[in-house]
């Protein structure tokens, strides 16, 4: 029932009850008495810290772990954004490994309005560096892209115990993709993220693609994932190993957020909720 907004844990009850016959002007009433409060509000944000535990992700020449730098930064675009007013949920809020799955129902279960997957890039050229932001698509738009969504499904699709879906992560992105109602939004997303990254970064903008990540595909809202640059540069490594720049790269994530946010609530004529500031 768009243009009704019943909070986090109110919207699963009213779906149900919507799917057992109940007509929506049931809640007519209700909505008007509270209003605005009802409308659907950009209030919630998912972020996930790729990897984890077991899983370190990609390792620097010097040893600085991917799981331990996107672990960071999204603890500090957290904060930020929790101090603008908004709800945060972090599918991993420590060094742990969290399988696809769970990292999907956490994200589906919070009803995020944005779904935000934090990654360190890698590549076996040790000249490559710079930033670049991803949405869903089965089909990679180049070969690095490929790559890249290869490299990070690989922690799901390897897990000790792994069938069927979660064995053969295309599988799981086909069965998800034709319900994805969200794709133009994950795009204008991952390309106010990219352009923000792109001022803030010493090397090149890597640019927006698309490829077939399954992090991405299962969750029920916008979504992208940020490669916030190649630990495997040995200058880049050195610059993400700085508390500072990682402050940094979390800041332009928020600034992207709030962008994304007040677009959202302006397509949907809903003023942005009381103390945001953003």
């Amino acid at each position: 029932m768009r243009g009704v907004h019943v909070g986090r844990r109110g919207r699963r009850g009213l779906g149900i009850l919507l799917a057992l016959g109940v007509p929506a002007t049931a809640f007519a009433g209700e909505a008007a008495v509270h209003g605005e409060a009802y409308r659907d509000r950009f209030d919630t944000v998912v972020i996930d810290a790729g990897h984890g535990g077991e899983d370190e992700g990609a390792r620097g020449a010097h040893g600085l772990l991917e799981k331990d730098v996107v672990l960071d930064v999204a603890r500090s675009l957290a904060a930020r954004l929790k101090r603008a007013g908004l709800h945060v949920v972090l599918t991993r809020a420590k060094d742990e490994f969290v399988p696809l799955e769970e990292r999907t129902y956490i994200a589906n279960d919070a009803h995020g309005d944005l779904f935000i997957s934090i990654h360190a890039n890698a590549a076996h050229d040790v000249g490559a560096r710079g930033s670049e932001t991803y949405f869903m698509s089965l089909e990679a738009s180049d070969e690095h892209a490929r790559g890249v969504a290869l490299r990070e499904n690989e922690s799901f699709a390897k897990r000790p115990g792994a069938a069927g879906a979660e064995a053969d992560p295309l599988v799981a992105i086909l069965g998800d993709l034709m319900e994805n109602e969200h794709l133009t939004e994950s795009s204008d997303f991952a390309r106010g993220a990219e352009l923000r990254l792109a001022k803030l970064d010493s090397g090149p903008s890597r640019g927006v693609k698309q490829a077939p990540f399954v992090v991405l595909a299962g969750v029920q809202m916008p979504a992208a994932l940020v490669e916030i640059g190649f630990i495997t540069h040995p200058a880049e490594e050195q610059e993400l190993r700085s508390a500072k720049r990682r402050q940094a790269i979390a800041a332009v994530l928020a600034e992207a957020v709030f962008e994304h946010a007040r677009r959202h609530d302006a397509q949907r004529g809903v003023a942005p909720a009381a103390g945001a500031t953003r």
